[in-house]
């Protein structure tokens, strides 16, 4: 996570903010590039058969739409877990390359477009490039525009990072730490984030969705005022 707290002058601190590495214009530049070459891998395992950059079970929805069974459960559980990532990207600052990008993006997204009978974007691979790149964009910045109307109006956390396997690996505990992250923000952020949780704790469902949800819609209505630098 990008942490913009310097023990810094303040005129140091305003070239941090410009600068390339702590920007946060510099996330979807760096979401697109990875982006690209997966919808790359995805074309390249459209027309060879080889190089989908995912796991075997969740290529196997894809490979099953290609031999006439319907694209249907692809598009919906890649497209289920790029919405979920970008939520949870945009609370905690960590958006998940597995869950986000691999499954999101490349399975996800091109189920849709062979649904649909879109295949040009799938069968070219400069289009597959652009369109990974644009739809890469496109993520980043709506990440970083959820996180400035959120908690990213606060000055505790900025920007976001890219992880492999943040989802999958710490999606148990991510409940608490979202909450903490929430709080941190400010008290309506952390209410609504507590509020959220406890309503799908009830729901014997997982609490990491209902803190961020929480969150959010409370982070919308109290949101959170830029101090001024002071010079």
């Amino acid at each position: 996570m990008i942490d913009r707290q310097f023990v810094e002058s303040p005129d140091q601190n305003q070239l941090n903010l410009k600068s390339f590495w702590y920007g946060d214009w510099a996330f979807p530049i760096f979401v697109a590039f990875i982006s690209a070459g997966i919808f790359a891998g995805t074309h390249m395992y459209y027309t060879f058969h080889v190089g989908a950059f995912n796991d075997v079970a969740i290529v196997a929805m894809l490979a099953a739409g290609m031999k006439g069974g319907g694209y249907g459960a692809a598009a919906a559980f890649g497209a289920s877990f790029l919405f979920a990532r970008i939520l949870e990207g945009s609370l905690v600052g960590i958006l998940d390359i597995g869950g986000s990008i691999q499954t999101g993006i490349g399975i996800g997204i091109p189920a849709l477009m062979l649904g649909a009978g879109i295949t040009a974007p799938i069968q070219s691979f400069p289009l597959a490039l652009i369109t990974g790149a644009l739809l890469g964009l496109i993520t980043g910045y709506i990440i970083i525009g959820i996180r400035k109307f959120t908690v990213g109006q606060s000055d505790s956390t900025f920007g976001a990072d890219i992880m492999m396997g943040a989802g999958n690996t710490s999606g148990r505990f991510l409940g608490p730490l979202i909450i903490l992250s929430a709080c941190t923000a400010s008290i309506p952020v952390g209410v609504g984030s507590v509020i959220g949780a406890a309503i799908f704790y009830a729901w014997k469902k997982p609490i990491a969705g209902g803190a961020i949800l929480g969150a959010m819609i409370f982070g919308a209505f109290f949101p959170i005022p830029i101090p001024p630098i002071v010079k």
